[in-house]
Order: structure tokens, then sequence, then C-alpha cells
């Protein structure tokens, strides 16, 4: 990655690419739609926005994105929803212990850039996801206005500070889940079929809390 270079971002993965120009902004962070949704879910600016900044809050040797077993799923973690993660490409096993009473949410393939290059992503963007062997249906976001916060030597952003940028993706939110055992399989692509993701959690809701 050098300095100045344009990118674009895929999956809770990432794929490099050119004619992504991003911004820096100010403090005020864009606000989120979706004031409407029901308790628990974040619209399309929130959910993106918050995602792709706890992607780029740990460095590149230390990035849940990068996490081979699971042993990296809660840096990062904030109150109010637990995110999981992709892969830089490729498969992936991971073994997690999720808080109770806490939403789940996860993106089967996202990207971010200029407004053309969210449209481009999206035309061929695909994925699914299961939830305990039962299919779960993804929202899909168009590019929507999302402020990055980010961390020095993170592999999303150029650079840590702010930046303001369209995000676009397919995206999952679950409800709490109950105490115990639950798998979760995410399965993306996109550029045609040339990058592919395939991750699958084991998840460990303890009971209380």
């Amino acid at each position: 990655m050098h300095p100045g270079r344009s990118m674009a971002l895929v999956i809770g993965a990432f794929v490099l690419a050119s004619g992504c120009s991003l911004a820096s902004v100010s403090s005020t962070p864009p606000s989120s739609s979706g004031s409407d949704l029901p308790a628990g879910r974040m619209g399309a600016a929130d959910l993106q926005g918050r995602w792709w900044s706890w992607a780029a809050s740990s460095t590149s040797d230390a990035n849940p994105v990068s996490d081979p077993d699971g042993h990296l799923c809660a840096k990062g973690q904030k109150d109010g929803v637990w995110f999981l993660a992709g892969t830089f490409g490729g498969s992936a096993r991971r073994s997690c212990t999720v808080p109770a009473g806490v939403p789940v949410a996860f993106p089967l393939v996202n990207s971010f850039g200029a407004s053309a290059d969210c449209a481009a992503f999206m035309a061929s963007a695909q994925g699914s996801a299961t939830l305990d062997g039962r299919e779960l249906e993804p929202e899909r976001f168009e590019a929507t206005p999302v402020q990055i916060t980010a961390v020095e030597g993170n592999p999303v952003v150029q650079g840590g500070g702010r930046v303001r940028t369209k995000a676009c993706g397919l995206w999952v939110q679950v409800e709490p889940l109950a105490a115990g055992s639950h798998t979760v399989g995410i399965r993306g692509s996109a550029g045609a079929g040339t990058f592919v993701v395939s991750v699958d959690y084991q998840l460990q809701v303890a009971a209380g809390g």
C-alpha cells in the first residue's frame, strides 16, 4: 500500500482497487439512517460506519479480519453490538465467545469509495449466510455516507484519523443469541467471483449477563 493510493475494500475481507478516493473530514460524524428501525437494529450509515471503524481500530499484525482461529474476536468490540469479520480472501474457521444479550452483525461482502465505485461493486457482489444451518436474509445497502475512524497501521485505510466516504454491501443483523453454542457461516464474492471468502464461526454464548 502506497501513500495516496486509492482503494476499495471487500467483505470483512478487503480487496485493494483503484478509483476510490478517500477524504479527511471534521469530527462531526454523518447521521445514521433508519430512525424508525426496530430496537437493536442499526441503519445503513450507523452499522457500516461502526463496522469499518472497528475493522480499522487494530493494526495489520493483530486484526480480527486476519484472525485464523478466533483468538482476536473480542479485539476492539464496543458496547451495543458484536461484530464478525470475513477474511482478506480465502477461508477461516473461528471459535469465539459472544456476550449474552448483544446483537450480532457482519457483512457478506462490503466496500467503500465513491458512489460510482459502490455501484460497480454492488453489481457483482453476492453472498449468503447461515445461523445454525438456517439461511439468513441479507440487507442490501447501496452507497451510504459514513465516517471511518482508524488507527495508524491498520489494514483498512491509509494511515490513522478520520475519513468520510460512501459504504455499501450485503449485511446481516441478528438479534441476541440464546445461551449455548451456535454456528454462523459467511460466504461472499465480488469481482465476478475473482475474490471469494468463506468463514465458519463457532460461537459460544454464556448464560445470563
